[in-house]
């Protein structure tokens, strides 16, 4: 066989590869899914990381008449159940629930971590986002952001701050406002929203930044102050309190948002499948009004819209934690 010959035979089973390949995921794509599918949440029950997996499960359930079921994978600061994930085939069959603390692990883990979260994920869709509110001790005599700064900047390190752990979107509001408003106060890390929102309300603590949703009662039950909200316009739920920037700290915003992702490498008809329905379910009146019920806005964006957010994130919290120092506690 000449030369010629063999690079044509070549060619020839190249081009049969590939349409093999081709027609194979167009017809994974069309009988997509033809048995159970796994949502994976990297918590415990409860919150809204679980719900969003529930309606997820519920919905997508009915629309294909196949079992979703979801499976909470908690532990590690969530790598656990995200390696899992990350590991798992790429075939659209398993789904792993991403909140904002997903885009911080890479700078506290560094090396350590057992994935990488820019290249083994394949962002699906930005469900929603929600707002952290900045509250107070009500016996304290500091309750706006202007009167805080002052007070932080000539007493560094008197004033105190709870949060749900290192990393935790609670905890990373309170350092970013830090590193804006050139303050130090000193953190004090309980295991959940709700031992930090009754070390706020019991006078143990003078600020906490938590989720709207987590403390709302207490706020309208006057147990603690409400200073400000975290995003780039006033909160619905809280309209007569202002935003951080409003109030005085120009830059300041956190939105805390919650996803979904596959595997890496996913076949894009099926990712393209997900997010159309996905789109359809979150944007239908009832969940629409299930997602407000616990202060989260729907946003139902497209894969690139995700990831685009990742990756700026990734990047703006990577900073955060390096210039406040922050480890693992």
């Amino acid at each position: 066989m000449t030369n010629t010959t063999l690079n044509t035979a070549i060619k020839s089973m190249l081009i049969a590869l590939g349409l093999t390949l081709t027609f194979a995921t167009a017809t994974q794509a069309q009988t997509f899914p033809d048995h159970a599918v796994k949502i994976v949440v990297p918590y415990p029950p409860g919150g809204f990381n679980d719900t969003l997996a529930r309606i997820s499960s519920e919905k997508l359930s009915k629309l294909w008449n196949q079992s979703v079921v979801v499976e909470n994978k908690p532990g590690g600061n969530t790598t656990i159940g995200n390696n899992y994930v990350a590991k798992s085939p790429a075939d659209g069959y398993t789904m792993l629930i991403s909140p904002l603390p997903f885009s911080v692990l890479p700078a506290l883990y560094g090396d350590k971590l057992p994935y990488d979260s820019l290249k083994d994920f394949q962002p699906l869709i930005l469900a929603g986002s929600a707002q952290n509110v900045l509250a107070v001790r009500n016996s304290l005599p500091q309750k706006t952001i202007k009167d805080l700064i002052e007070f932080a900047k000539s007493n560094p390190g008197k004033l105190n701050y709870g949060s749900t752990g290192s990393g935790s979107s609670n905890h990373l509001s309170m350092e970013l406002f830090m590193g804006l408003t050139g303050t130090k106060m000193v953190h004090i890390p309980y295991k959940g929203s709700a031992p930090a929102v009754a070390a706020l309300v019991g006078g143990d603590t003078d600020l906490l930044f938590d989720n709207i949703p987590n403390i709302i009662s207490q706020i309208k039950a006057g147990s603690v102050t409400p200073v400000a909200v975290t995003g780039s316009k006033r909160s619905p739920l809280l309209p007569n309190v202002p935003t951080v920037a409003e109030a005085g700290v120009p830059g300041y915003e956190v939105n805390v948002w919650f996803g979904i992702q596959l595997p890496a490498n996913t076949p894009k008809p099926i990712v393209e499948q997900l997010n159309r329905e996905l789109v359809k379910i979150y944007r239908t009146e009832e969940v629409t009004k299930r997602f407000n019920d616990q202060g989260v806005e729907v946003v139902a964006s497209s894969p690139a819209e995700f990831q685009t957010l990742i990756a700026s994130e990734v990047a703006k919290w990577g900073k955060v934690v390096k210039d406040a120092n922050i480890k693992i506690e």
